[in-house]
């Protein structure tokens, strides 16, 4: 059994997704999922599809040391600092279509009751120590391997 980082109040009217050891950026992920944070679910998967045509902006608040201002992002209730980080949209547009996915399976999924995210959260961690051996330096190198595990909760709105 998969352990998450909050549980639903009512398991039979929500839904999980998670992801885990994806190769993608922590901090672009962390403003991505705290942007789509308390959207509707469809709103959210629009929002995500427009960052990736780059019509929209993700808002940086708190990694925002270096991201260069623009116009897309005041919009976003920000301070103007914001990026369009394509692959950390991506991963989570997927996730966000497996959770809805999962809502189908359960019958959450009416034309007239639309599920809202509750919870996103991720967390970063190194998964493995590699090793490099380089015959020409006659050295061994090391590095880690860091991933990033993120989990969405979506709910729907008859409690709400």
């Amino acid at each position: 059994m998969v352990r998450y980082s909050q549980e639903a109040d009512n398991a039979t009217k929500s839904t999980k997704a998670r992801g885990a050891d994806l190769r993608i950026h922590f901090k672009n992920t962390r403003e991505t999922a705290f942007a789509i944070r308390k959207l509707p679910l469809t709103k959210a998967k629009r929002y995500l599809e427009d960052v990736l045509a780059h019509k929209q902006a993700i808002p940086f608040r708190r990694f925002c040391r270096g991201v260069g201002r623009t116009a897309q992002a005041k919009n976003r209730h920000s301070n103007g600092q914001g990026r369009w980080p394509a692959k950390s949209a991506k991963f989570i547009l997927d996730l966000l279509k497996n959770a809805e996915s999962n809502a189908e399976v359960k019958g959450l999924m009416e034309e007239s009751i639309p599920t809202c995210l509750l919870h996103a959260t991720l967390s970063s961690f190194y998964l493995k120590r590699k090793r490099l051996s380089r015959k020409s330096l006659q050295q061994k190198r090391r590095y880690h391997k860091r991933t990033t595990l993120s989990q969405i909760i979506a709910l729907s709105n008859i409690l709400i």
